[in-house]
């Protein structure tokens, strides 16, 4: 069997920036082996899977570990792929998965995620985090699957140099390590052991946890968002009632085939 395979940086207007994302277009679901083996040989961060249905979309994200409930910058290179190589002809795109319904919207160069925000609650410092991370957060919140731990400033987040074996010691999806931004209104970077990906560039899904804690903390609802990983990315937040809106560019890298 061959298939189609694309491989899309999300969150960055060039290559080799932002977060890499395969996307395998399908007709009908592969096993759930299959895909697990799939996305573990392609060895990125998520890979993406999608199947029509009517005039949505089904879309699944495996890491090369296990499936995830939500993933921001593949569903972002999925969008970019139906948009620009498979001829989808509207300019919003509606996906199934199991964190409800996604949309996308293309508008000019930018593609527009609307996914649920994140339910916070303030939680203890799992001693784990403390120890991988060498120093104790400001504060620490629990979302729906990843620990949110607020730091003093941008250089305190981006010298961190974690025990990623001590951090995954603790049941959850991933961290989120974040401050408030010198150039933008926060920054972050993202720890997820526990699912396979010791550093993520880029994590859209991070962003609805981020921008429900930063729209608070400062006030405001529309933001700006920098995850300063080695690879960074951009992104443009807002807050609009339950929903939050994560917009990015996208730059595609490889197109090709694979054969199972």
């Amino acid at each position: 069997m061959n298939l189609k395979i694309y491989q899309i940086d999300a969150f960055s207007d060039t290559v080799f920036g932002g977060n890499p994302a395969a996307v395998v277009p399908l007709k009908e679901w592969l096993s759930d082996e299959l895909m697990q083996k799939i996305a573990a040989e392609n060895n990125l961060a998520e890979t993406a899977f999608y199947i029509p249905e009517g005039d949505k979309f089904h879309i699944r994200w495996f890491t090369p570990a296990v499936e995830v409930d939500l993933c921001g910058h593949a569903t972002l290179a999925t969008a970019y792929t139906l948009f620009q190589y498979e001829k989808y002809p509207k300019n919003l795109i509606e996906f199934n998965s199991r964190s409800g319904i996604l949309t996308v919207e293309q508008q000019d160069d930018l593609l527009e995620l609307d996914f649920p925000v994140d339910n916070l609650q303030v939680a203890e410092t799992p001693q784990a985090f403390i120890d991988g991370l060498g120093i104790p957060p400001k504060e620490t919140f629990k979302g729906i699957s990843d620990y949110l731990l607020i730091m003093e400033n941008e250089a305190q987040v981006k010298g961190l140099k974690p025990d990623f074996r001590k951090i995954g010691e603790v049941a959850c999806r991933g961290i989120i390590v974040t401050a408030k931004g010198d150039e933008v209104d926060f920054v972050s970077r993202f720890f997820g052991p526990q699912a396979g990906i010791d550093e993520d560039p880029v994590t859209g899904s991070a962003h609805t946890t981020l921008t429900a804690y930063w729209a608070k903390a400062l006030q405001k609802n529309t933001l700006s968002a920098r995850q300063i990983s080695p690879r960074r990315g951009n992104l443009a937040c807002k807050l609009v009632g339950d929903r939050v809106k994560i917009a990015g560019k996208a730059a595609p890298y490889l197109i090709g085939e694979i054969f199972v």
